[in-house]
């Protein structure tokens, strides 16, 4: 259900993503994370951990069809987006701890994606074709392992970059409004209400359970934000681009339909939550650096 001058499209926007995400960390963050664990380990609980849980179990409680249901797993196993970056910057949250996490869910996602696929798919008794995600993740370091070159051999190109990335990362959104949901229009008027349920409600779940994991571990409201948007926002262009690059055209169109509708809803979603999250009383909480915790 993608042509190919779309498939080049998708392949260009996402190599610029990457990009740009790769252009906002150098070697000094990973340096910092190790020193650090307990923030980066929260992350990769929450991303992979909660995410792909919440997608198994609307699996099992809505008895999605094979196709919906591969789809939902493939966006909740997703590591986080660079748009998390954006909407926690506007919500006052750890942009700092916010970009750390994305790309280590990034970094991590290479093993933790095809293994937890692996496990909830085998439950669910689907077929999805994990080496051929396992070449996607790899190719796709690529990018952020050439934006970290450029961030660190020029500070201005990198942080042009990682700005670039990050806008591309919505105008994808817009990409997917404009391209696949027209013709595909009679399809989605006739996809189930349950499939519209999912898509919304993982980010939402998501974020609701993001932030209570962190306020249960007594992390500062600035960074149980920052979780919660970074649980809940998850890399749905690198999902569309897996779902692609996995499946025949025939077979892209049911599955394709969970990621291609939460890219959309998880922008209302995560605006509202922004909002709320701004209008929370700032005013107690203390002063706090860009750190970890």
């Amino acid at each position: 259900m993608v042509g190919p001058l779309e498939q080049a499209l998708l392949a260009a926007m996402i190599f610029v993503i990457m990009l740009g995400m790769g252009a906002s960390l150098t070697p000094r963050d990973f340096l910092l994370a190790l020193r650090r664990p307990y923030g980066l380990g929260i992350g990769v609980v929450s991303q992979f951990g909660f995410m792909p849980l919440i997608g198994f179990l609307m699996t099992i409680v809505l008895a999605l069809p094979a196709p919906i249901a591969i789809g939902l797993l493939i966006v909740s196993c997703m590591p986080g987006g660079t748009t998390s970056n954006i909407f926690t910057y506007f919500s006052k949250g750890n942009l700092a701890l916010s970009v750390l996490m994305t790309v280590t869910s990034t970094v991590f996602g290479v093993v933790l994606i095809p293994l937890v696929l692996l496990v909830y798919a085998s439950a669910l008794d689907l077929e999805i074709p994990r080496e051929n995600i396992i070449a996607t993740l790899v190719i796709l370091l690529v990018p952020v392992a050439i934006g970290m070159t450029l961030r660190r051999v020029n500070a201005n190109a990198g942080a042009v970059t990682e700005f670039f990335g990050s806008v591309l990362a919505l105008v994808f959104i817009a990409f997917i409004a404009i391209s696949w949901i027209p013709r595909n229009w009679q399809f989605l008027m006739t996809t189930a209400p349950s499939t519209y349920f999912v898509a919304i409600m993982l980010g939402v779940f998501g974020i609701t359970i993001g932030y209570l994991f962190a306020r249960a571990l007594k992390l500062h409201p600035r960074n149980a934000r920052t979780v919660a948007l970074e649980t809940g926002i998850q890399n749905a262009p690198l999902g569309i681009a897996i779902i692609v690059l996995t499946f025949p055209g025939e077979q892209q169109q049911p599955i394709m339909a969970v990621a291609a509708l939460y890219s959309l809803f998880i922008v209302i979603t995560s605006t509202l939550v922004t909002l709320i999250f701004r209008r929370a009383n700032t005013a107690a909480e203390q002063k706090m650096a860009d750190s970890l915790l």
